[in-house]
């Protein structure tokens, strides 16, 4: 099963992008697909429009269009639930010890990683960043 994972500005700036990829890794995530992105303001808006009635929408376009984010297509059994438990809760200070947030993230607002958060997300998420030919077949096991 494939999930979308982004490695957020805050944290690609701070230099934690190794870190966390070598989390993912770890926790069982094989990498597919990724892609260093600079999301445009309407790139950013189409990409969180699911929360456009949300007090924090317009915050978050601006904040995810700060700097470079990693696009992430990961693989393993039950991705988008797993993903959901490695990252941990979306502020840091309620993030289980050694998940993602806990140990990158700097607030509730710049919390280093976004997860899909369904497997129905996941489908249109990672398609949003990469057409079906960019993910890498997997044979034979990790490569």
């Amino acid at each position: 099963m494939l999930t979308l994972a982004i490695i957020k500005p805050d944290a690609v700036g701070a230099g934690y992008t190794g870190k966390i990829l070598a989390h993912l890794e770890g926790a069982g995530f094989v990498i597919r697909a990724a892609r260093l992105v600079k999301l445009t303001g309407a790139q950013a808006a189409g990409f969180y429009e699911v929360h456009r009635e949300r007090p924090f929408y317009r915050s978050l376009v601006t904040f995810m269009t700060s700097g470079p984010a990693l696009a992430l297509a990961l693989e393993r059994d039950d991705a988008v639930a797993r993903l959901r438990e490695v990252i941990g809760a979306t502020d840091p200070a309620e993030a289980k010890p050694g998940t993602v947030r806990k140990l990158y993230a700097e607030s509730k607002e710049r919390n280093a990683i976004h997860a899909s958060d369904s497997p129905e997300n996941a489908a249109r998420e990672v398609a949003f960043f990469f057409a079906e030919g960019e993910l890498r077949e997997l044979s034979g096991g990790r490569h």
